[in-house]
């Protein structure tokens, strides 16, 4: 037998993949299936489909989307994980399950260093929202009132490991202060507690802090973005208070498995890129609060890649449990 001929089949058995065959010249001539990580009517729901809906236009095929719910996003990840590597079928997540549940479970049936990553799709800042009768009235005093009382204070999260838990356990590393946390089942019962005045503060997304902030339930005090903000702009931010590492905001991502094609991920990722700049969509970003992603699919890689480390970091250094 030729001692070539192992390299020629493997050449034949790539050349027959479906992944390999498809080129990107005329991908996609089917729908394409999107696997949402969260229930319907969840931020990253909304803005899935109102990308896709233009991304498709765009590409001249339908995107279909569907939501796959649980394990924090895992579910909906280990699918497309497993899915052929043919640009059909993607998914678009929170970070959580392309980021952080790999030091938060025990166990996961895929790698989410290894999924191909098409694009960020939007980010919106997180805030320091406290309940009214909060003995501080600004941030300053705020981080002195909670440094001064260790495992006094309490603060929400809509769970362990999400993105509020983590960014005040970032806030506990900066400040060297102790807090309690007091895990809750979303965001509803965590707000609602916020709003009774069961707890005493929570690191929450703009969009769902702005409600209680204007109608008087509750206050924001500072916000976690590098600059200030239009919406709420006497509240400084963390970086100005002397926490620069202080940075929390949550995205939204595309993600295509393992071993995609690199012009069919650049295909979807300048399809996204185009329609972010649509004069409608970012408008209607603009009304929910929300910025458009940007950046090519290394920049993409890079920026996720980063945002892994930093919140891995602080789920080790706080000794977070694993699930």
């Amino acid at each position: 037998m030729s001692k070539h001929l192992p390299l020629i089949a493997a050449a034949l058995a790539l050349a027959a993949s479906p992944a390999s065959a498809q080129s990107a010249t005329d991908y996609p001539n089917r729908p394409v299936r999107v696997l949402v990580t969260v229930p319907p009517g969840g931020g990253v729901d909304t803005v899935t489909r109102l990308v896709t809906g233009r991304m498709a236009a765009k590409l001249g095929q339908t995107f279909v989307v569907e939501n796959r719910g649980g394990a924090g996003g895992s579910l909906a990840a280990e699918q497309v994980f497993k899915a052929d590597p043919d640009g059909y079928q993607l998914m678009a997540s929170q970070p959580s399950p392309i980021t952080t549940n790999v030091a938060l479970y025990k166990s996961l049936n895929y790698d989410p260093a290894k999924f191909q990553f098409v694009g960020i799709m939007s980010t919106i800042p997180n805030v320091l929202l406290v309940k009214n009768d909060f003995p501080a009235q600004t941030a300053k005093e705020f981080t002195e009132y909670v440094k001064a009382n260790p495992g006094k204070v309490n603060y929400a999260s809509q769970g362990p490991g999400t993105t509020s838990h983590l960014t005040a356990e970032l806030y506990s590393k900066l400040t060297g202060s102790k807090m309690t946390h007091v895990p809750y089942k979303g965001t509803g019962p965590a707000l609602n507690d916020i709003v009774a005045g069961h707890v005493d503060f929570i690191f929450m997304q703009l969009e769902s802090a702005i409600k209680l902030h204007e109608g008087g339930k509750a206050r924001i005090l500072a916000v976690t973005t590098n600059k200030r903000i239009p919406q709420v702009p006497d509240a400084p931010t963390m970086v100005e208070l002397g926490f620069p590492g202080l940075i929390s905001d949550t995205w939204n991502a595309i993600t295509a498995p393992p071993g995609t094609p690199a012009p069919i991920v650049n295909k979807l990722n300048t399809a996204l890129n185009d329609v972010l700049k649509e004069p409608d969509l970012t408008e209607r970003f603009k009304q929910l609060l929300l910025t458009p992603g940007s950046g090519n699919v290394a920049e993409t890689r890079a920026f996720i890649a980063e945002d892994t480390k930093r919140w891995i970091d602080v789920i080790n250094e706080a000794n977070i449990p694993k699930i």
